[in-house]
């Protein structure tokens, strides 16, 4: 038996375009989550604001989600930072999000054709679907409010 002592542990080499795209995806959601909270404190009723508020803790999860990814990858905490400004009155702000949620999707789904991870991928498939869903609720609430 060897008994040589390595005194520097490396990880395997990572694809850095993945963890700067997890990156990006976290502070993105930071930012919904921010952002999102203030939406609900605007919503024209309780039942609005009760869905934009289970909206929040959809993008929770994936924050949640994407930073113990992030982690496992690079062995450090993410530190999430506002991406974008949240709009101060709640039509700007249905139209801000229906956008980011709807672009979001494709980042989403890019992300999971990137990577040969099946838990990475799944976890930015379901993301993505769950964005699609979200966009789907602030487009009716745009038109509600027209």
């Amino acid at each position: 038996m060897n008994n040589y002592y390595y005194p520097y542990y490396t990880r395997a080499p990572q694809d850095e375009t993945l963890i700067t795209n997890i990156a990006k995806a976290i502070n993105g959601e930071y930012s919904a989550v921010q952002c999102y909270e203030q939406l609900a404190k605007m919503a024209p009723s309780a039942e609005v604001r009760e869905q934009i508020s289970e909206i929040r803790k959809d993008e929770i999860k994936h924050l949640n989600t994407f930073s113990q990814i992030y982690q496992s990858l690079t062995g450090k905490q993410p530190k999430p930072e506002m991406s974008e400004e949240c709009p101060d009155n709640f039509k700007d702000g249905l139209l801000a999000s229906f956008k980011d949620e709807q672009e979001t999707v494709d980042f989403y789904l890019d992300i999971a054709d990137s990577t040969q991870n099946p838990y990475i991928r799944r976890v930015f498939k379901r993301a993505a679907a769950d964005e699609q869903n979200h966009a789907v609720w602030f487009l009716y609430y745009m038109m509600e409010n027209r």
